[in-house]
């Protein structure tokens, strides 16, 4: 028995390889993002590994709030002169010395723009002399106060020499040193992680970074002779309490080489998306290689089935001919991601300045997860099919070769119930409290259950296509020939329908996002010029006040509305909070409404919020909220009102002077400038503009300018989701040749017949074409159709992230069609071509 179904698997090798091409696609992205992860991160450990040789162990406070719940550069908590003291007292402490660090301090270059990032965190800190890590390689300590030492990454890209004038932004307006010095670091490293650093002297690091004069970030500890690092962490820790944190250099090595792993997740998550994608389509695409192949063996089967093999043996043959292809598959696919793990890991490398290369490494788990993942997909899609052979009667071996169509009342049933439990869902997450991920599971469960529910619909929608190319003979023939096998045509399409549908489902999410944002600034914003971060500092950006005053002096300004953004956290939940300088010219620019209570004035101890927040704080008009911020102890607030949702504003709004010691910054973040009527906009935008040459982190943008912007951060997303169709389409196509081949050898009499009588080959390619386009636009319709719907409902569960309006992406859907028709026409190539040239009489002459 192993040996026929051997030969049988070498007989079809042309099959099987193209139903083995979308395993191979899914394991090489899988593979891929594993490779480029082990690489990266074997390439971060090395890069980092002695970054705090100079600090055997640090203690700092424990911040105020969860770092997960902030942003990159959250406030750390000062520590006092009294606990240096404290710490050098402690039992096997041989000293203690107070330092600053802390992100946030950019460096503004020649041109008066900020230094472009290096991959990694821009830090603030007080020199604290040469070390066995840190070695000057130009010029000298800062000496005074008006002088820094600046790293030699930031020196290269900067272009700044000693001697040189520099500006800095911190939490405090720009100020402007002399560059007193250049330092590098061991093993000639030009920086850690592409990280910048501006050394100050330790008053003015204290002043800039964190704000408190005699503070320090941390306390670097030396063990006394004789003492260990560990013995003297447990003595450290036990000592001080809960209240303080105690890390090895080690541990804050490893700390500092999380944070540059962001663009490496990222890049995980994009790769997986795509091989999910492409493992849930290339399902399709080998269960109907298999059903077609077995469709066409019903005679050899019935014969094996007569000379004495069991249902099981029949069972056995054909998923080990699935084992066979899911492990050439995995074989390739694993190769095909090794080469791309290579090519991912130099591009993401060089996002990270300095960052070298480690020699490419496969660990196991990506050689494990390759092959589980290619064999499991191949032999559970094949199963089914398998099934199906084995239910051949031996008395089949008479009949004609051809299978008739099961009425699929199982297929049927199983869809259904997928279909209804998907619904269930996504009604649970867009009108109870599920939430986003019920709403996501039932997008899957209802993408299964549509497929599976396709074959009902399948012949009357290719019938209603193929009128649209029936004008003709060969039309009518490829009409036909499409409509003649609902349950195969569906399963051919539905490749296409879920790579369409997912990209819909996004693109309708995007636009309704776009819409919703472009309508509220139309709409409500009464602002004419915005001041806002650009750039990779954007999240950091600030304005200097003294620039924002003197543009409030301008002849033609009426209101300036500041802002300040940062995180807090309320309930130990992670929540936005903001503030407004003046709080009722922030009411009339942004255009705010009353939902309920009063939203007039913050302060006195109240804050307001938009309806959405309070929906998820369960938050009431006159209740209180306890919130804290990154700076100082918790605060509680009355809620005083609450306003209408709007992408100009939501979260909570805390009171200007509360924002001042709490948040992060003390500086403001935007600013909306509202001009007197009948002043020419572009006249005050250069004055202003001029004023804020201090602040290059922001730019100063009017209304259309503002909402080209936010469409532009769109169409970057958009640009992801083309790139997911094109991984479906290929897919798609490897579906359709299959299909278009298989049934081309199935119908190789027929065909035969159909040239005898006048067909001409070019009628056949016609023929063959219009099948492979009505197989391809029944996909790419049925797609749209339900990515729209399940787009829209997807949509409607943003309402509480500001997503007011719902809107189709209806010229990306006609580019969808038209994409589907092009990959019809492509797909029908390979497959016409081997039709138009078969040997007349040798096709009628087959048995």
């Amino acid at each position: 028995m192993l040996n026929a179904t051997l030969k049988s698997l070498l007989s079809r090798k042309f099959r099987l390889i193209l139903s083995g091409l979308a395993v191979v696609l899914a394991v090489m992205f899988v593979s891929g993002a594993m490779v480029i992860r082990d690489t990266l991160d074997r390439s971060l450990n090395a890069q980092f590994a002695g970054a705090y040789d100079d600090i055997a162990l640090q203690v700092s406070l424990a911040p105020t709030m969860d770092t997960a719940t902030g942003d990159a550069a959250a406030v750390v908590p000062p520590v006092d002169a009294a606990a240096v003291d404290r710490v050098s007292k402690i039992a096997g402490v041989g000293s203690a010395t107070g330092l600053v660090k802390a992100e946030g301090a950019r460096a503004v270059g020649k041109d008066g723009k900020v230094v472009p990032s290096t991959g990694g965190p821009r830090y603030g800190e007080s020199w604290r002399g040469e070390s066995k890590l840190i070695s000057l390689r130009a010029g000298h300590e800062p000496r005074t106060d008006t002088e820094v030492v600046i790293n030699a990454g930031l020196a290269k890209k900067g272009g700044f020499a000693v001697g040189d004038r520099i500006g800095v932004l911190t939490h405090e307006p720009q100020r402007t040193f002399t560059v007193a010095g250049v330092f590098g670091y061991s093993l000639d490293r030009d920086s850690v992680g592409g990280e910048q650093t501006v050394a100050f002297t330790a008053p003015v690091a204290q002043e800039l970074m964190i704000g408190k004069a005699g503070g320090f970030t941390g306390i670097s500890v030396a063990p006394a002779s004789g003492a260990s690092v560990a013995s003297v962490k447990t003595a450290l820790a036990k000592e001080l309490g809960e209240g303080f944190e105690v890390n090895t250099g080690t541990e804050l090595a490893k700390k500092a080489s999380d944070t540059s792993r962001g663009v490496l997740s990222l890049m995980n998550q994009v790769l997986l998306g795509f091989a999910a994608v492409s493992v849930l389509v290339g399902i399709f695409l080998i269960v109907n290689t298999f059903s077609i192949i077995i469709a066409q063996r019903l005679r050899e089967l019935a014969l094996m089935r007569a000379l004495g093999a069991s249902r099981g043996q029949m069972i056995r043959s054909v998923l080990v001919e699935s084992f066979v292809v899911g492990l050439v598959s995995s074989a390739l696919g694993l190769a095909a991601g090794i080469g791309i793990g290579a090519l991912g890991a130099d591009l993401l490398a060089g996002a990270i300045d300095g960052l070298k290369v480690a020699s490419l490494g496969v660990p196991a788990s990506a050689v494990v997860t390759a092959f589980t993942v290619g064999i499991l997909v191949t032999m559970l899609s094949a199963l089914f099919p398998a099934m199906r052979a084995a239910k051949v009667a031996p008395i089949a071996v008479i009949r004609a070769a051809a299978a008739p169509e099961g009425k699929g009342r199982k297929q049927t049933w199983t869809g259904s119930i997928l279909l209804g439990l998907g619904v269930v869902l996504l009604a649970l997450g867009l009108f109870g409290s599920g939430g986003i991920p019920p709403i996501l599971t039932g997008v899957l469960l209802a993408f299964i259950g549509i497929a599976l529910l396709t074959p009902l619909i399948s012949r009357p929608s290719v019938w209603a296509l193929g009128a649209l190319f029936s004008r003709s003979l060969p039309g009518q023939l490829g009409r036909r020939n499409s409509a003649r096998n609902p349950r195969r045509t569906a399963v051919t399409a539905s490749a296409m329908m879920i790579g369409v549908a997912l990209v819909t489902a996004l693109s309708t999410v995007a636009s309704s996002s776009e819409d919703s944002i472009n309508n509220d600034i139309s709409h409500n914003l009464k602002a004419d010029l915005v001041a806002f971060g650009t750039g990779d500092t954007a999240a950091s950006a600030t304005i200097d006040p003294g620039a924002l005053a003197r543009a409030a002096q301008l002849p033609g300004v009426k209101n300036i509305a500041a802002a300040m953004y940062d995180s807090g956290t309320v309930s130990k939940e992670a929540q936005g909070v903001s503030s407004w300088q003046d709080w009722a010219t922030a009411r009339e620019v942004l255009g705010l409404r009353v939902h309920e209570g009063s939203i007039d004035a913050v302060g006195g101890g109240t804050v307001v919020m938009n309806a959405a927040t309070a929906k998820t704080r369960g938050a009431k008009v006159g209740e209180s909220l306890t919130v804290q911020l990154q700076r100082g102890e918790p605060r509680t607030y009355k809620v005083a009102g609450i306003f209408e949702d709007t992408a100009l504003a939501n979260g909570l709004i805390v009171p200007w002077a509360d924002a001042e010691a709490g948040f992060g910054s003390k500086l403001p973040t935007q600013a909306f400038f509202q001009l007197r009527d009948g002043t020419p906009v572009a006249g005050v935008q250069a004055q202003i503009e001029d004023l804020l040459k201090g602040s290059p982190e922001v730019a100063l943008s009017t209304r259309a300018q503002v909402i080209e912007k936010f469409s532009s951060g769109f169409a970057m997303m958009l640009t992801v989701v083309q790139v997911l169709l094109g991984v479906a389409m290929l897919i798609a196509v490897l579906g359709i040749i299959n299909t278009l081949a298989l049934s081309i050898l199935e119908r190789t009499k027929e065909m035969g017949a159909l040239r005898a009588i006048g067909l001409s080959r070019g009628q056949t390619v016609r023929m063959i074409m219009t099948e492979s386009v009505v197989i391809s636009l029944f996909g790419a319709v049925l797609g749209i159709v339900v990515g729209g719907l399940l787009g829209l409902a997807m949509a409607h569960a943003m309402k509480d992230q500001g997503v007011s309006e719902l809107s189709l992406p209806w010229s990306q859907m006609l580019a969808y069609l038209i994409g589907a028709g092009v990959v019809g026409v492509i797909a029908s190539i390979a497959p016409a071509r081997r039709g138009a040239r078969l040997n007349v009489l040798t096709a009628i002459s087959q048995a």
